[in-house]
């Protein structure tokens, strides 16, 4: 029985990544004129009931600015934080992992089970993937910085709840300050609807390219989706396609 539920659960959990909260939502009959890359640069217009404005004020801690000039310092300053439930029950703090400079960077949700006890971003199933796929399009897993939303594993793997990302996020946006990318690939519904501010499904967010503070955003599938559901890779495959050349693009 507790095996069926679990499937019942992830079944649930993969319509939420892919359909968002708006399961039977008519599609869109919006047209996409795309350019010489097949890619169009959208600006989304926040839902009325969108993540609250606040969690992407400048990145606060107790009411005073992150004094931290590196991802090292910075990960010294956080990675002891107790400022919400998930503190209690992780075994480590997942701050990120990969390239201080890169040029590309990876936000995930939050950690799972492998990664929580190695406290590193994607390390288990689902990172063996990611690496594939960056391997794929020409990326090495060192050359791009991987992070999530959240630095601690929402218990049984849930979804962190709204006030766990408003909590979390402020480490997020110093992460992207202090990093400087150029591109971000938004990894699963959870990552794109907290970093770019929308309720809008995944399967509407995908193949489009939005800019957060500037920076050109991407969304694909969760790695962690993928493996449950075959059938997506190749929509995933699509996504990280474009995504490479708008990288190429972009390097010219």
């Amino acid at each position: 029985m507790k095996e069926e539920l679990n499937l019942i659960f992830d079944a649930i959990k993969d319509q939420e990544d892919l359909f968002g909260e708006y399961l039977f939502e008519k599609p869109s009959t919006e047209k996409i004129d795309y350019k010489e890359i097949g890619l169009e640069v959208k600006k989304i217009k926040p839902a009325a009931e969108a993540i609250p404005e606040k969690i992407f004020q400048p990145a606060q801690m107790d009411g005073k600015e992150f004094k931290a000039n590196d991802l090292a310092s910075f990960d010294k300053l956080i990675n002891k934080c107790v400022k919400c439930r998930l503190s209690t029950s992780r075994n480590k703090f997942v701050f990120g992992v990969g390239n201080p400079n890169a040029t590309v960077m990876l936000i995930g949700e939050g950690p799972g089970a492998d990664e929580d006890m190695q406290g590193e971003p994607f390390v288990g199933r689902a990172g063996k993937l990611l690496n594939d796929i960056l391997k794929a399009i020409n990326f090495e897993r060192e050359e791009v910085y991987i992070a999530n939303i959240v630095k601690c594993r929402p218990p049984g793997n849930r979804n962190p709840l709204p006030d766990e990302i408003e909590m979390c996020f402020p480490y997020l946006e110093k992460q992207i300050e202090l990093i400087k990318p150029k591109l971000i690939l938004c990894l699963g519904l959870i990552a794109a609807s907290s970093l770019l501010k929308t309720k809008l499904a995944l399967g509407k967010l995908r193949g489009n390219v939005y800019e957060y503070k500037n920076i050109q955003t991407m969304v694909t599938y969760h790695p962690a989706a993928l493996l449950r559901n075959p059938q997506w890779k190749r929509g995933c495959w699509e996504d990280v396609q474009k995504f490479r050349k708008l990288y190429d693009e972009l390097s010219k």
